[in-house]
């Protein structure tokens, strides 16, 4: 455990545990679980950690430094997403994203496991009710992509910061951490960092590093002054990969991150402590002992946080203000009886009491710039006018795909001999199957994603009004496309 309450420490890591599909996988999950049963974290945030007796066998090896955690369940496949806490989690909740890829690119998988937000509240003795988020954002496309691939990953950004947030706004601290396959100065990171006031723990810590100018750093180099977690030519899985510039400029990608925030003030004031990160790492660069295989194809990264008020005692309720409290009630009960928080036998008996805290600033007074704004609504736009167009072209292999078995079936009653029979089965079977799904496609998953979309567009357009009439001072007004 911490040796004290005022410092968290916090480890992600994207485990790449695919059943089936992920080298190693158990070897590597047995390893990632002694390292985090001999380490000194308060928060461990897990992503790809898909099979159910792999987050079993990781939680009876923590046990008894965490003893709380959350296995959460989205898609067709599961999350992936875990949380281990040190302090009692008193509430889980986990948000699908609106957009995860489409249901035809199998390969990719994402619209199938479901990518999602997903969050617990946890009672910590000094900062009262704290928001952890953990989440992995949609893959497909990259930073260097066409426009209209960004898309559904900007429409994760969105929706995960709104919800980080609103976090804040309840009067909570928050910590959001995990594999948001974004590079720093992409998009998707803006738009979390300025709408939901998040700061990177990374940036906070290495203020002194300026990027690359000249010669290329050496991948050592690239973990230790850039953060560097993945396409690392250090890493097994991805060395002699092919890179994108961006990944050849930095010897790989930060694609992992913790971010962080205070309360909002209001309900936060002078007297509510400070978070501040002191330190990060990454982590887990090694290879498996014993072996020549890394840990996952993704780096560890941990961040350590200092909680203080300069002069005052954090641990004095008369000296501070702490916007959600947790009460801990001075009777015992039984531990929770709810089988989604997967209590541990170490799970401690006290109840805990959440007040409810009202929202006294829903009005936001950061804003985002106008220019993620505008690059934001320029790749919706794009991947808008492309969902409608593959649609159409979905559908209209539908309807030749009808009119092909029309034939089928009419040509049938003049077959030449029985030999061909098998054949026009085998095409009859296929053609409706290809007619199924690309209606499938075509009119509901199309329906589904230009509807997402449009509601991201328009929020974005209502929030951008906004800004235009607070900045020339006219009255807020209400405004959709």
């Amino acid at each position: 455990m911490s040796e004290s309450n005022e410092r968290l420490r916090v480890f992600t890591l994207n485990c790449w545990g695919l059943k089936y599909v992920s080298k190693y996988r158990r070897e590597r999950v047995e390893a990632i679980a002694k390292v985090l049963a001999d380490s000194d974290y308060d928060i461990v945030t897990l992503q790809e950690l898909w099979v159910f007796a792999d987050y079993e066998y990781v939680r009876e090896t923590v046990a008894g430094k965490f003893p709380y955690s959350k296995f959460f369940y989205s898609g067709a496949l599961g999350a992936g997403l875990v949380i281990f806490s040190r302090f009692p989690i008193l509430a889980a909740t986990i948000h699908p994203y609106s957009l995860n890829g489409s249901p035809i690119d199998v390969i990719a998988g994402d619209w199938f496991v479901g990518k999602a937000a997903a969050s617990v509240l946890i009672a910590h003795p000094i900062l009262g009710q704290t928001q952890i988020f953990n989440t992995h954002l949609f893959a497909m496309g990259g930073d260097e992509g066409l426009e209209h691939f960004k898309a559904h990953r900007l429409v994760n950004a969105w929706e995960f910061a709104k919800l980080a947030r609103q976090a804040a706004e309840a009067g909570r601290y928050v910590i959001a951490a995990g594999d948001f396959n974004s590079v720093p100065s992409a998009p998707p990171i803006g738009i979390i960092r300025e709408h939901a006031m998040l700061s990177d723990a990374w940036v906070d810590s290495h203020r002194h590093v300026r990027a690359p100018s000249g010669a290329v750093p050496s991948p050592i180099d690239a973990i230790h002054m850039y953060g560097v977690t993945a396409d690392s030519p250090l890493n097994s899985y991805s060395a002699g990969k092919r890179l994108e510039p961006y990944a050849r400029k930095f010897q790989g990608k930060r694609l992992d991150y913790v971010l962080y925030r205070g309360p909002s003030s209001p309900p936060a004031t002078q007297q509510t402590p400070r978070l501040r990160c002191i330190d990060t790492k990454v982590t887990l660069t090694d290879d498996v002992p014993g072996t020549a295989y890394s840990y996952s194809d993704h780096f560890g990264l941990e961040a350590t946080f200092e909680i203080s008020l300069p002069g005052a005692d954090v641990h004095d309720p008369d000296q501070t203000h702490i916007p959600a409290p947790v009460n801990m009630s001075p009777t015992s009960s039984k531990s929770s009886d709810n089988p989604l928080l997967e209590p541990t036998p170490h799970t401690t008996a006290e109840s805990f009491v959440l007040p409810s805290v009202s929202n006294p600033n829903p009005i936001p007074r950061t804003t985002l710039s106008p220019e993620s704004i505008t690059s934001t609504l320029q790749s919706l736009t794009a991947r808008y006018r492309y969902a409608i167009a593959r649609a159409r072209y979905h559908l209209a292999v539908f309807a030749v795909c009808i009119g092909l078995l029309l034939v089928l079936i009419i040509s049938s009653a003049w077959l030449p001999s029985s030999w061909i029979n098998p054949i026009y089965i085998i095409l009859t079977v296929f053609l409706a199957w290809l007619a199924t799904t690309m209606l499938y496609i075509g009119f509901v998953y199309g329906r589904w994603e230009v509807n997402a979309l449009t509601n991201v567009i328009e929020e974005l357009e209502i929030y951008r009004a906004s800004l235009d009439d607070r900045q020339s001072g006219a009255p807020w007004r209400s405004s959709t496309r």
